[in-house]
């Protein structure tokens, strides 16, 4: 993966964002920075991060997000940008064969 590589996602609500891979030095920051002293992630550092680097538009920040509703976004977004940035949203070629054959099946 190539550095700046950018995905459109849209979420369950309907709202387009533009993810933008910042590079692997900044996703090996980010992780470690998320980390509380016991090495666990926090969720609103991870927000946090994910909107300062990787969210390119619409520019926003957690507080953005208003309501039960605002949060399952929040999170939806989060959770999107996370796997894209660890290369976690790309199907397995195993996944892809798979799909690949059932598409075939009939």
């Amino acid at each position: 993966m190539s550095n700046f590589t950018q995905k459109q996602i849209t979420t369950k609500a309907g709202n387009d964002f533009l993810l933008q891979f910042p590079g692997v030095r900044q996703v090996t920051k980010i992780t470690d920075r998320v980390k509380n002293k016991f090495g666990i992630a926090s969720d609103e550092r991870l927000a946090e991060e994910i909107f300062a680097h990787v969210v390119v538009e619409p520019k926003m920040k957690v507080d953005d997000f208003k309501g039960p509703t605002g949060y399952q976004e929040l999170f939806e977004v989060v959770s999107a940008a996370y796997a894209f940035i660890t290369g976690n949203d790309e199907k397995t070629d195993s996944e892809k064969e798979s799909e690949e054959g059932s598409n075939g099946a009939e």
